[in-house]
């Protein structure tokens, strides 16, 4: 399961950021997940769950926004929405296409007192 592996990175990022800030705890953490990315979001927010026991993120929520998929179709020259990858183009039916935004996964916010 490499959500784990994800999740770890995250508590990392905010570990790191709260440091930074001599937080005390953190309260909320908003990611934004691609749509054509390969995170399962409830797998990710249970591993999230699991690996911020006992550290400063302990009992954080997490957040998850969905952010769409779109691509560039080589064949039509035009952006268009794409809702997997690899998948042909909505528009002139080509599998060139190439993903713009939907694969990022990124913390957006974190929220610490």
């Amino acid at each position: 399961m490499h959500e784990m592996a994800l999740a770890e990175g995250i508590l990392q990022l905010v570990e790191e950021t709260a440091r930074r800030e001599s937080a005390r705890r953190v309260k909320l953490v908003v990611l934004e997940i691609g749509q054509l990315s390969t995170a399962e979001p409830e797998a990710l927010k249970f591993c999230f769950d699991a690996v911020t026991r006992g550290s400063i993120a302990n009992g954080a929520a997490l957040e998850i926004v969905r952010v769409s998929g779109a691509g560039w179709c080589m064949e039509c020259s035009d952006t268009l929405p794409m809702t997997e990858l690899f998948g042909a183009c909505p528009q002139c039916g080509s599998f060139q296409m190439q993903a713009t935004s939907g694969t990022e996964m990124r913390v957006k916010e974190i929220e610490i007192d």
